[in-house]
């Protein structure tokens, strides 16, 4: 700013030497009583000096001119026009402007305001031991993890303990998991049981549109860590920046020179020093492989969906300071979640007391959980969606009749709730099936049964109305891939054998990542798989319409009373149907 001010000071000051301007008749009437000696003409001005002051007068066609001034001996001078000297300040100015803007845009990208040509400045935050208020009693959940990163932990509070013995700490620690586990917060976590500085960034912030601009932020976010060694980098989404190489018809150039800095920078450091580079990501088998060796992420540590315990315990830490009716209510919670992550969890606590606070009650209920539950699986209820009579009536047989083929096939989860209560976008009613237990092992039957639930509410609308609705397009999306994951996947098929044709995944080839979804089989076999897929739906359509056939004078009643009631717990399905109460099996 100091130097444009002194351009436009000086841009002021030779302004004051530019001619003044003159009216033609004036200039005329200077001519005619000798005040004029000289003149010079240019293409649209014509400059001469009157009383000591320079004067320029806007060139006119006039054919008596030349004459005039010859006949009064005033010398003539040529001159090609130009920009002048203010002029030339002006684009001087202009540029110097321009300049400035540009290095204050640049300042702003490189996130340092003291460089303008700071694009290469990493744009990792940096938390001080103060700043980082997250320790191992906020992670609940991933205790297997937890115990995985102590030495970390250890190695960052006394390294000297470890380098007497002359024992290397992992450079690197990979997590992996799927979205919303917590593997930020564990590593956050780590930053501060250790106390000591975390760098966080995200991968993603690395690649830019200009080439070279990415491996210059790794280069400066590890110059930036030794010089605050021990601490932690923490990058977030690896994936962004460690794809594999070289895979796919379009490479990206500046990406691969980004993580090549990366894979260098991992092998340069000491990690006697006490940096350790800890990345988190839920698609590990992209990554490059060069990541992955020995040398530079060492540890890969699995942060998994949470079992019922530890549910229940995250549950725990996200109600701590919330007033709950009864705190077993969290057990009944963490039985109704299986499947959920840590994220997931935590929404629910947080919405169990936003619909408390709505009510305006001054505690949590069992209630608002359960709700919060259900908002989470099926959405938003939608009220003032408005259904036609005939709509309410086909949804109302369409729900009962999942229930109750649910109700009869061993081993389903026991259904706890039906309603035709529109729910998120297109959900115009849902069945709520509770498991009562961690499953990871699923036997050909219980798969077969799922089928056969998803089956019911389509077979119910065609026994009661006679025909097909849209209304089950979601049931039959599911149904077909649990089909197909039996026969192409599990080998379930005696025609084809004890065979795998999985092409979903990504699998590798010597390390790679190969084309994702790649057919490995011909169309011979491609026929025979559909042919399969379509028999095991076809068997158990047929099994669902005779449990609904048979007991068609119950589905009426139960659908008829969840027109009227809108909402049926499991417990008042049961008294309709005259079923026997649900028995939980513990498997040995």
């Amino acid at each position: 700013m100091a130097a444009i001010a002194a351009i436009l000071v000086s841009y002021v000051a030779l302004a004051r030497y530019t001619p003044r301007s003159m009216a033609y008749s004036d200039f005329r009437a200077a001519l005619a009583a000798g005040k004029i000696s000289e003149v010079t003409v240019g293409p649209h001005w014509i400059r001469t000096r009157v009383g000591g002051v320079d004067e320029a007068v806007v060139r006119i066609d006039d054919a008596d001119l030349y004459r005039d001034l010859a006949q009064r001996h005033v010398k003539i001078t040529g001159e090609v026009e130009s920009s002048g000297w203010g002029s030339t300040v002006g684009w001087l100015v202009g540029g110097l402007l321009a300049w400035w803007i540009l290095g204050s845009l640049m300042r702003r990208t490189g996130g340092r305001q003291s460089d303008p040509l700071g694009v290469g400045r990493s744009k990792a935050k940096v938390f001080v031991e103060k700043d980082v208020k997250v320790s191992f009693d906020d992670v609940a959940g991933v205790e297997e993890a937890k115990e995985e990163l102590k030495e970390v932990i250890e190695f960052l509070r006394a390294p000297e303990r470890f380098r007497r013995l002359g024992a290397r700490i992992p450079k690197g620690v990979l997590l992996v998991g799927p979205p919303g586990t917590g593997k930020t917060l564990l590593a956050r976590a780590v930053a501060g049981e250790a106390a000591v500085p975390f760098f966080s960034i995200s991968g993603s912030e690395f690649v830019e549109m200009f080439v070279g601009v990415g491996a210059a932020r790794v280069r400066d976010l590890f110059q930036q860590a030794q010089a605050k060694a021990p601490c932690i980098i923490f990058i977030d989404e690896l994936d962004a920046l460690g794809k594999a190489r070289g895979i796919g018809p379009i490479n990206n150039e500046e990406r691969e020179q980004t993580l090549n800095q990366l894979l260098v920078e991992m092998d340069g450091f000491d990690p006697k020093v006490g940096v350790i580079l800890i990345a988190a990501t839920n698609r590990p088998e992209i990554l490059d492989p060069a990541l992955l060796r020995a040398g530079r992420f060492d540890r890969q540590v699995l942060v998994d969906r949470p079992d019922k315990i530890g549910r229940l315990a995250i549950l725990k830490v996200h109600a701590r300071t919330m007033p709950l009716e009864k705190q077993e209510d969290l057990v009944l919670i963490a039985g109704m979640t299986a499947g959920f992550a840590g994220a997931d969890l935590a929404n629910i606590v947080n919405e169990a007391a936003l619909l408390a606070a709505r009510a305006d009650r001054q505690i949590i209920t069992l209630s608002d959980l359960q709700s919060a539950v259900e908002r989470v699986i099926a959405g938003l209820e939608k009220r003032n969606r408005v259904l036609t009579q005939e709509e309410r009536r086909r949804v109302a047989y369409h729900e009962v009749g999942h229930a109750l083929v649910a109700l009869s096939v061993p081993g389903a989860d026991p259904v706890q709730k039906i309603s035709i209560i529109p729910r998120g976008i297109a959900a115009l009613g849902y069945t709520l099936q509770v498991p009562t237990q961690d499953r990871f092992v699923m036997t050909q039957g219980e798969l077969e049964g799922k089928i056969r639930v998803l089956l019911g509410g389509r077979i119910a609308e065609q026994l009661v109305f006679g025909d097909r609705s849209t209304g089950a397009e979601d049931d039959l999306v599911k149904a077909t891939e649990i089909a197909r994951a039996m026969i192409r996947n599990y080998g379930m098929s005696d025609r084809l054998g004890m065979v795998s044709f999985e092409g979903a995944k990504q699998r590798t080839v010597l390390g790679v990542p190969s084309e994702l979804g790649a057919r490995n089989y011909g169309d011979e076999t491609a026929s025979a798989i559909d042919a399969e897929v379509r028999g095991v739906l076809d068997r158990q359509e047929e099994m669902a319409t005779v449990i609904l056939g048979t007991r068609r004078q119950v589905l009426v009643a139960a659908a008829e009373q969840l027109l009227v009631r809108e909402t049926l717990s499991g417990e008042e399905l049961r008294a309709i149907t005259a079923e026997p109460p649900a028995r939980t099996s513990v498997a040995a």
